[in-house]
């Protein structure tokens, strides 16, 4: 099935899809040699990579188990996370953005999605074409995952972005995004706060705040700056719901810490996160 490459002509890289020679019907996607995701046809509800794990947990406690969602992906890669979705909750509706229109079609054709599964592929810059979906068109969750090291595109890691994307959230809605940083995590403070702006100007009720609405969650090292990694950082449209904290950290994998509130001062203030 798997192991072609396809040539990637935006980034003038190439992509290839091999087996991960570990579990059978399981294969890797990279891109200029470097390991993107991980999907497993037999089993999309095995999460092999951590960070996807924990967005998949998130993901978990958007709705009731089962009930299917409105999903929107900002960066596709192998759609391990739509795949997700779709085994846990069949029905959802889910959108992909993808820049580069061939990694789009290699995943598709090399591995094919779910049967029964609903999903909608776009080509383009993510801001862009997050602008030209239906007015109408709103979703439960939004992931977006296409920050990788300290440099990331301006026009998207910036308020204006996220206020975009939270006005496509439904009320309860969730957005989540991915930030892969250098171990003095700079993006990652940067978006702390250009998540806590974005969200002063929600429809949050008078008791809530942008400081009590972003949440980050990480492998507990992560936080104290030491080496490179992913920090899941969470922007919900009501407050933190505390249970969560105890839900994402129990799930894993371990060790797990969840932040929120004035936990995260330090990093959106830019202070030491290891005291």
């Amino acid at each position: 099935m798997a192991g072609n490459s396809r040539y990637l002509r935006t980034s003038g890289q190439h992509a290839t899809i091999t087996p991960d020679g570990w579990t059978q019907g399981a294969f890797i996607l990279s891109i200029g040699g470097a390991e993107q995701s991980h999907v497993d046809l037999a089993r999309p509800e095995e999460i092999f990579y951590e960070y996807l794990r924990r967005i998949g947990h998130l993901v978990d406690l958007v709705a009731p188990t089962g009930q299917p969602i409105a999903a929107l992906h900002l960066g596709a890669g192998a759609l391990t996370l739509a795949r997700y979705i779709q085994a846990t909750r069949p029905g959802s509706v889910q959108h992909a953005v993808e820049l580069e229109r061939e990694l789009l079609d290699y995943v598709l054709q090399q591995l094919p999605l779910p049967a029964g599964s609903t999903l909608t592929t776009h080509i383009g810059d993510a801001r862009e074409v997050m602008k030209q979906l239906a007015p109408d068109l709103s979703f439960d969750v939004i992931i977006l995952d296409i920050f990788s090291g300290p440099e990331a595109p301006e026009h998207i890691a910036c308020t204006e972005f996220y206020q975009e994307a939270i006005a496509r959230l439904r009320p309860s809605g969730v957005l989540v995004v991915n930030v892969g940083d250098e171990p003095a995590l700079t993006l990652v403070r940067s978006q702390v706060s250009a998540l806590r702006r974005a969200l002063a100007d929600t429809r949050m009720s008078p008791q809530d705040s942008p400081v009590g609405n972003v949440a980050a969650f990480a492998e507990t090292g992560m936080f104290a700056g030491r080496y490179p990694g992913n920090i899941i950082l969470i922007g919900t449209t009501g407050r933190w719901p505390s249970t969560w904290t105890a839900e994402l950290t129990a799930r894993g994998p371990h060790p797990a810490t969840v932040l929120t509130g004035v936990e995260l001062d330090p990093i959106a203030g830019g202070a030491p996160l290891n005291g």
